[in-house]
């Protein structure tokens, strides 16, 4: 109740809006009306109320609230449905679990993950408030062979919405987001299917954006958004992420066309022209990365001089001095 409270607010931001108006609207005493103010304002909303005239929305927090993400949101289809937490194992697993019962294009959202994670299980450090915690559910008509170049989709759209914030980010392929040398955002992509039929691809997104201390195993190689220098609200960006999300995808999946994507990779790349380590297990190999090509797999020169692809899952990358 008190997110429609919120949505009708921000619908009618720039005017007073009457405590009969509302309870008529949601079907709620004035009463009630008056308590979830209250306990909004509570929440960090700035909101002036005036006898006679009603509620005037002034400010909100940065909360990744639902009201607040669908608001002056522009997508088709991407966010249209929102599903917030205050606090949650992982977005993922929720999303998994849950993708039957959602729309198309469904996202999860939580003010803090406990049980965060990356690639191969690896743990997400989250702290509640700190950063922007996301699974996009997604159901397209494509063959589960496709599904992995949709991370590259979400780096992509990660480090184009960035830049729309003057934030210089870049692409640690397939599926880390680095500013100044040092991880800011990870992707985690997981997919239900059939042989021949997806069911379900749950992308999902971690940032650090508020985080100024991090643990000591993982402070050389992460950082923040506000760490770097950056002062962006998390709604800003998630909503410019959804938005610059939604356009690379319908062009994929409506029109096959993966270009404009696979320029964004190879403009915002952080390896391409260096030397990294291939990382496959308890193998480490030493190669150049020198493309991405038109399929999104990265294109490299081995130890023998000879050009391979990789595939965007099947290995893990390591700059040769330092994360990149």
């Amino acid at each position: 109740m008190r997110s429609e409270i919120i949505k009708i607010l921000l619908e009618n931001k720039d005017e007073f809006v009457s405590g009969e108006y509302i309870s008529e609207k949601l079907g709620i005493t004035r009463s009630a009306v008056s308590k979830h103010i209250k306990n909004i304002k509570n929440q960090g909303y700035n909101i002036e109320s005036i006898t006679k005239k009603g509620h005037k929305i002034i400010g909100c927090p940065d909360l990744l609230s639902t009201a607040v993400i669908e608001h002056d949101l522009n997508t088709k289809f991407i966010g249209k449905e929102v599903i917030h937490f205050d606090t949650i194992g992982s977005t993922n697993d929720y999303a998994k679990k849950s993708a039957t019962d959602f729309i198309d294009g469904t996202i999860v959202v939580s003010e803090e993950q406990t049980s965060g994670r990356g690639r191969r299980g690896k743990e997400w450090h989250s702290i509640k408030g700190d950063g922007i915690w996301v699974s996009i559910i997604l159901k397209p008509d494509i063959y589960p062979h496709n599904a992995p170049f949709i991370t590259q989709i979400a780096g992509a759209s990660i480090v184009k919405a960035l830049g729309n914030l003057k934030i210089d980010a870049s692409i640690k392929w397939p599926n880390d987001i680095i500013v100044n040398n040092k991880k800011v955002s990870g992707i985690l992509t997981e997919l239900g299917a059939e042989i021949d039929k997806i069911n379900y691809i749950v992308v999902g997104i971690g940032m650090n954006v508020k985080t100024i201390d991090f643990p000591d195993e993982i402070q050389s190689v992460a950082t923040s958004i506000l760490k770097e220098g950056y002062s962006v609200k998390r709604i800003d960006i998630l909503k410019n992420i959804l938005e610059e999300f939604e356009k690379l995808y319908l062009n994929y999946i409506q029109e096959n066309d993966k270009s404009n994507c696979i320029m964004i990779c190879k403009e915002r790349s952080a390896i391409l022209g260096k030397n990294i380590y291939i990382i496959n297990g308890d193998k480490r190999r030493k190669v150049k990365c020198i493309d991405i090509n038109e399929e999104g797999n990265l294109v490299i020169i081995n130890e023998n001089n000879d050009i391979e692809e990789l595939i965007s899952g099947e290995v893990s990358i390591r700059g040769e001095h330092n994360y990149v």
